[in-house]
């Protein structure tokens, strides 16, 4: 349905924004999605083309899922750049989303342990202050992601905010590397049109399979 839109990207490479979204339940109706201490929800998965607004994968999930095993679950094409914020940083799901031949883009954690194995030179007059290659340090990290990773630094000229971007892509700019985190924006006014145009004022039933069918 996209192919011929344009995502203000220059690259031949199909793209996704993987989010979420928490829909709020009462727990006394709905015992079984715990989320909280007193609290219930589930959680909506999200993968749509930041071109337009149809997503190409949903799974709900109980409230406390995190985000990082969802990456299990995703039809991963090969090729394809999946654009994700750091609350999708769980090494292990990461090199999986590799292992196929797929791509990622992502914010990496203020308590990122990694060595720089080599650098590349930067326009700094863009924003850009460094593009590193890099291999993680923290054992366990290592261990479940054994190859390198490439480290992005950018300073918002607007916010004067220095953000890190990382992606196993190499052959891409570094200026495009950060144009694509920025394009997965368009996924927050695709939640907000959901919670509000397509509010859900009364489940008809209340099991768990019942409440996502709905959805």
């Amino acid at each position: 349905m996209y192919e011929s839109e344009e995502l203000g990207i220059d690259l031949n490479n199909t793209v996704y924004a993987f989010d979420s979204t928490t829909i709020d339940l009462r727990l006394a109706t709905f015992p079984w999605a715990r989320f909280r201490a007193g609290k219930g929800a589930v959680k909506m998965h999200t993968l749509p083309d930041p071109r337009g607004d149809i997503p190409n994968f949903v799974h709900i999930s109980d409230g406390k899922m995190h985000d990082g095993h969802a990456l299990d679950l995703l039809p991963v094409r090969a090729g394809a750049i999946y654009v994700m914020d750091r609350g999708y940083v769980d090494f292990p799901h990461l090199f999986g989303l590799h292992q196929p031949g797929a791509f990622f883009v992502t914010r990496a954690k203020s308590n990122l342990d990694a060595r720089r194995i080599s650098s590349a030179l930067v326009d700094r007059t863009t924003g850009l202050i460094c593009d590193q290659t890099v291999a993680l340090m923290v054992y366990q990290s290592s261990q479940n992601y054994p190859d390198r990773v490439r480290r992005i630094r950018f300073r918002d000229p607007l916010t004067a905010k220095t953000l890190i971007f990382l992606t196993k892509d190499f052959e891409l700019s570094a200026a495009i590397v950060c144009a694509l985190y920025k394009s997965r924006w368009q996924v927050e006014p695709f939640f907000k049109c959901i919670k509000q145009h397509l509010r859900i004022r009364r489940f008809f039933g209340t099991s768990e399979n019942a409440v996502k069918t709905q959805i």
